[in-house]
C-alpha cells in the first residue's frame, strides 16, 4: 500500500467532518455499475446521519494527503433502519449479536494496493470490541444476463469469500434509490452476506 495513504477509524459524531467528502465519494463509486446510482449530496448527508447518531458506528477512512480517497461504514444491527433488520427479526435472528457493515467505496486509483482489506479488517475489530459473533453486509442483486453490465465487470463475490464471507439469499432486504435511466426511486433488492467473527 502506498505510503501516504492512512488508514483512520473514527467512530459516532467522529464523522462529522469527512461528510462532505463522503457523501461525494457515495455518489462517484456507486454511479457505476451494479448501483447505477443517480444520488445528491442531501439524500446523501441524510443517509449518513444513521452513523452520526449513533456513538457505536464507526467509519474507517482512507486518506491520501488528507484527502478521502475511500471510505467504509459500519453499525450494530439493532440501530440500522427496520429494512436492514427485517431480514433478520422474521428468522428469529437475534439482531444484537449482528453488525452491520454498510459501504465501502474506494477511488479506482487506489484499488488492489490493500486498502479493501483494512476496511474489513477495522470493521471486524469494531464488531467484536462492541460483542457480535456475527458480521453482515448486503450487495444489490442483478440478473446474469443484464445488458448494462460492462464487458469488463468483475463481481466482487470472490473477494468476499476470500474475506470469509458466505452468501445467504434467504436473507433478503429491499432498498429504493433512482439509478441511471429511471424517472423515479424504485426498490432494489439486496441480499446479505455473513461470516461468524
Amino acid at each position: 500500500m502506498d505510503g501516504n495513504i492512512k488508514i483512520m477509524r473514527v467512530k459516532g459524531a467522529g464523522v462529522i467532518p469527512y461528510i462532505p467528502e463522503l457523501a461525494k465519494l457515495r455518489i462517484e463509486i456507486f454511479h457505476a455499475y451494479p448501483y447505477l446510482y443517480v444520488g445528491d449530496i442531501e439524500n446523501e448527508e441524510k443517509y449518513l446521519q444513521t452513523y452520526v447518531q449513533c456513538s457505536e458506528s464507526v467509519a474507517v477512512l482512507a486518506l491520501h494527503h488528507g484527502q478521502v480517497i475511500g471510505a467504509s461504514t459500519a453499525i450494530p444491527l439493532e440501530f440500522e433502519t427496520i429494512e436492514v433488520q427485517k431480514p433478520f427479526l422474521e428468522r428469529d435472528i437475534a439482531i444484537k449479536t449482528v453488525f452491520y457493515f454498510g459501504e465501502s467505496v474506494l477511488k479506482p486509483d487506489y484499488r488492489g494496493q490493500g486498502v479493501y482489506r483494512h476496511f474489513f479488517t477495522e470493521r471486524e475489530v469494531a464488531a467484536k470490541e462492541y460483542g457480535c459473533q456475527t458480521a453482515a453486509f448486503a450487495a444489490v442483486e442483478r440478473e446474469m444476463n443484464d445488458p448494462r453490465k460492462p464487458k469488463d465487470y468483475v463481481p466482487l463475490d470472490t473477494v468476499w469469500k476470500h474475506f470469509g464471507y458466505v452468501k445467504h439469499p434467504e436473507l433478503c432486504t429491499h432498498f429504493e434509490w433512482k439509478e441511471i435511466g429511471e424517472a423515479s426511486r424504485s426498490k432494489k433488492p439486496l441480499i446479505f452476506w455473513l461470516k461468524n467473527l
